[in-house]
């Protein structure tokens, strides 16, 4: 499989050194506009191949802006996954790149198609929610060749407060022990940690943590990202970057897995006409299927307010759905 990340900084060369780690791709080729950035990269990941024991080739291009043929090195890509935009800074909301990094995102999807007509997109650009619909009504693409990486992430964040919290409870809880997932947009205000289906070890985690101590999970879920941008100064990497290679694994050896993604809805969860963040069946295929979880009462309400949120953000896009 060949797989293409676009934009070598900290999120993309994170990607593309889990790729080649995970040793079950041929090739990977890290693409940026900054002159000789990714090849850079690629080098540093290559020299590391004896010493991880890895066959994978890495390779680094430099696509400039306004190159025609900067993406010919990236044919026949069988995945792209798309990191390029501006990272947020401390106190920066998501929402607040959409206006420069739609641009961004436009350019980088039309050039990547262009040598790559048959593949599958995965978008970590913010606000991610809205550059995902972005790309899926600008490519024309079928839907499940667009998919979100955020609920991979969040799930992950969410997974952690949780084996903390449960430590604290006294049991000897790791993030590998905890399921959970969280659904809706990712955004600090919209996402939704779904407690009512998290377990440890296949124990409800509601009956081994007070409400209070759920709750408290739950926003340091939400708030994550924000939490580590004011802690490092800008967007994390290493969680968001082995989330999308962990969704490039589940098509490249179509895996069938379970994974919150975002995707287009057309009538699922009732809404229609938007990209959200849900369960979904990862496969060669990309989307293979949306699985839809019953929810009720308070999970319920903030489903319906992410929805509205991310609805509200679309709108923002303007002319870039032109």
């Amino acid at each position: 499989m060949k797989v293409t990340v676009v934009g070598a900084g900290n999120v993309g060369a994170t990607v593309a050194n889990v790729l080649a780690v995970k040793n079950f791709c041929s090739e990977v080729m890290l693409v940026d506009i900054k002159k000789g950035f990714a090849e850079g990269k690629a080098m540093d990941i290559m020299q590391t191949a004896h010493l991880l024991n890895f066959d994978t080739t890495v390779t680094g291009v430099t696509a400039e802006i306004g190159d025609e043929n900067g993406y010919a090195p990236t044919e026949g890509s069988d995945v792209v996954v798309v990191t390029s935009g501006m990272p947020r800074k401390p106190g920066m909301t998501r929402e607040e790149l959409i206006g420069v990094n739609a641009k961004i995102v436009k350019g980088v999807v039309d050039q990547a198609l262009k040598y790559s007509p048959n593949a599958i997109f995965i978008i970590i650009s913010n606000p991610m929610d809205a550059m995902t619909f972005l790309t899926l009504k600008d490519s024309k693409l079928p839907r499940n060749r667009v998919l979100g990486q955020g609920g991979m992430l969040d799930s992950s964040r969410f997974r952690y407060f949780l084996s903390r919290a449960l430590q604290e409870a006294g049991y000897p809880a790791t993030p590998t022990d905890i399921d959970g997932t969280v659904i809706g947009g990712h955004s600090d205000k919209t996402m939704v940690p779904l407690t009512s289906l998290a377990t440890y070890r296949g124990i409800p985690v509601t009956q081994l943590l007070s409400k209070e101590q759920l709750d408290d999970a739950v926003a340091q879920t939400k708030v994550g990202g924000a939490t580590l941008t004011g802690l490092l100064g800008t967007s994390a990497w290493y969680a968001p970057g082995a989330a999308a290679a962990a969704m490039v694994e589940a098509i490249a050896l179509d895996a069938k897995k379970l994974m919150p993604c975002c995707v287009y809805l057309d009538g699922e969860y009732g809404e229609k006409d938007l990209c959200i963040g849900v369960p979904v069946i990862l496969g060669k295929n990309g989307m293979e299927k949306i699985v839809e979880y019953k929810l009720e009462g308070d999970e319920k309400a903030k489903f319906d307010e992410s929805v509205a949120a991310a609805r509200s953000t679309n709108e923002k896009l303007g002319d870039a759905l032109k």
